[in-house]
């Protein structure tokens, strides 16, 4: 009896040590295809307005603080103070500058590389609630090749990072379930997610908060979390009584919602955005994956009593609730559901993948594949006859469209490879695209930034501010000319020029025109645009 329980005994040891090897291997290979995805082209384009822009000015100003003014404390935009926003992301950008230089690289890097780190992350996650391996595996892979991820990945903005500390939390809420030591990391990981988005956090803390509530109880009574949670928020409070010694009543009066994000959103968005905004996003943007979206619904619903689709309902439902009900809307807004989105459709597909009663797989699939075919072999013809000199389009267009017409054959055949193919192809395809020079858009939307900065830096004005007639704000631009040029209407920009001793405009020929100024001097010119000043001669 003692022989045969040292036997299972030490059998269980041994499939414990293969399943952590296995899991290491996953991690390993995880990370990796992150890290590709993530770091690859990464410094070929010029940085966005809005949120990069600023991101990078703030953090050059950190860079160049010099010795006693604790910019790294009281961070500054343009020499005015910066307080919308805790600055941990600026800090990383801050070391990234001091390694590499100032350039759109290392400006992305410590973004890139923190949500690169979500993908096996989520893969713990999935572990930590999930029976089958591969259900954390798909959930992994299918995280990894959403385009919104990707994209917002790369950018250098504050979301990736939040949820990669969001991902963190959570890790720990599961585990904490059956080791109280991981309530130090809840608190900590939710900690510097307010040091990274300001209040943002209690939002997301919600999801962890609700989750217990309905799985574990028992540990929202536990001091173990509490403690955890009051060391992680000290810096955070730390911080805040730092601005507000210093800054007084402006720093109280700030909209803990950002509310300076409100001109960003009408500006970007034109007009104000419906509730169902971001259900309207995640239309757009989340195929081919979308396809499985009813079924996992089914499915996740149908089994609410268990842990991992409590979580999953928990999450994906907190989040939308709370930024739908969000006066700023803005697409990024939305990255932390994604990683809910992937753990269910993970489940679902490798429960689809394992219980299959049937010769194919749902016809909605195989035709949701079919039309998806269809639309990237249309968007390849188009780009090869209509316009030219689009090969990485061409390309692009033409990977997604062979894994669409092939997970479709492969479906319609009741093959199990078709998940494999549609994992793999999209991963392909999404990394030529983040190769060419399309993965950010946004930079073509308005006049190229880099050749009107480069025109500034170069006459050199004595002035730090300049005015424009362009009707909004470009932080990118205030970035590269290291200058902060500021948006005037015509009334104004005839009472600087009349009463202003020494100003600068930067203006394009028809704005020239109707302003009809007197004594102009040109002092260079770039991409459309004159720098202009008054000649005192």
């Amino acid at each position: 009896m003692q022989e045969g329980s040292y036997i299972w005994t030490h059998l269980e040891k041994q499939h414990r040590a293969v399943d952590k090897w296995i899991d290491g291997i996953w991690l390993i290979v995880l990370l990796l295809a992150a890290i590709l995805l993530f770091s690859i082209n990464l410094g070929e384009l010029p940085l966005r307005d809005w949120d990069e822009g600023t991101v990078a000015q703030v953090a050059r100003e950190i860079w160049r603080d010099s010795a006693g003014s604790m910019r790294w404390l009281y961070p500054t935009l343009g020499g005015e103070p910066y307080y919308n926003k805790p600055p941990l992301m600026h800090w990383l950008i801050a070391w990234a500058y001091s390694l590499g230089g100032v350039n759109e690289w290392t400006t992305r890097l410590p973004s890139a590389m923190l949500t690169a780190l979500s993908v096996p992350l989520l893969y713990c996650i999935g572990r930590e609630i999930f029976r089958l391996r591969w259900a954390a595996v798909y959930s992994a892979l299918i995280y990894l090749t959403m385009l919104p991820v990707v994209r917002h990945g790369r950018l250098a903005m504050l979301d990736g990072v939040v949820v990669s500390l969001l991902m963190v939390m959570m890790l720990c809420v599961l585990r904490s379930r059956r080791d109280l030591r991981y309530c130090l990391g809840i608190g900590i990981s939710f900690g510097l997610i307010c040091l990274t988005k300001g209040m943002v956090g209690i939002l997301l803390g919600a999801i962890a908060v609700v989750f217990l509530f309905w799985d574990t109880p028992r540990l929202l009574t536990n001091y173990y979390l509490w403690i955890g949670i009051f060391i992680g928020i000290l810096p955070v409070l730390g911080w805040y009584a730092a601005q507000l010694l210093r800054y007084g009543y402006p720093f109280s009066q700030i909209d803990l919602g950002d509310q300076s994000l409100n001109q960003i959103a009408a500006v970007a968005n034109g007009q104000p955005q419906p509730p169902w905004y971001y259900l309207i996003e995640i239309l757009t943007w989340t195929w081919p994956w979308l396809v499985f979206f009813p079924e996992t619904v089914r499915y996740t619903w149908e089994n609410r009593n268990l842990s991992w689709a409590k979580l999953i309902i928990v999450w994906t439902g907190v989040c939308l609730l709370l930024i739908s009900l969000v006066s700023v809307k803005l697409p990024w807004y939305i990255f932390p559901i994604y990683p809910s989105f992937a753990l269910a459709f993970g489940f679902h597909l490798t429960q689809a993948e394992n219980l299959r009663l049937f010769p194919s797989y749902p016809r909605a699939w195989v035709t949701s594949f079919a039309i998806l075919a269809l639309v990237a072999s249309a968007g390849t013809i188009y780009f090869s006859w209509v316009s030219a000199g689009t090969t990485d389009l061409q390309m692009i267009w033409a990977a997604a469209a062979l894994t669409m017409t092939l997970a479709a054959i492969l479906a319609e055949r009741g093959d199990r490879q078709f998940l494999k193919i549609l994992v793999w192809g999209s991963y392909i395809s999404l990394l030529l695209l983040v190769k060419s020079n399309y993965w950010v858009w946004e930079p073509g939307e308005a006049y190229p930034v880099k050749p009107v900065a480069a025109m500034i830096a170069r006459a050199n004005p004595a002035v730090r501010q300049i005015y424009t007639s362009f009707p909004y704000s470009r932080s990118s631009l205030d970035f590269y000319s290291d200058r902060t040029i500021i948006p005037a209407s015509f009334g104004d920009l005839q009472y600087y020029w009349q009463y202003n001793g020494k100003s600068y405009f930067l203006v394009n020929a028809s704005a020239l025109d109707s302003l009809k100024l007197k004594s102009i001097k040109v002092v260079d010119q770039a991409a459309g645009w004159q720098l202009i000043t008054k000649d005192t001669n």
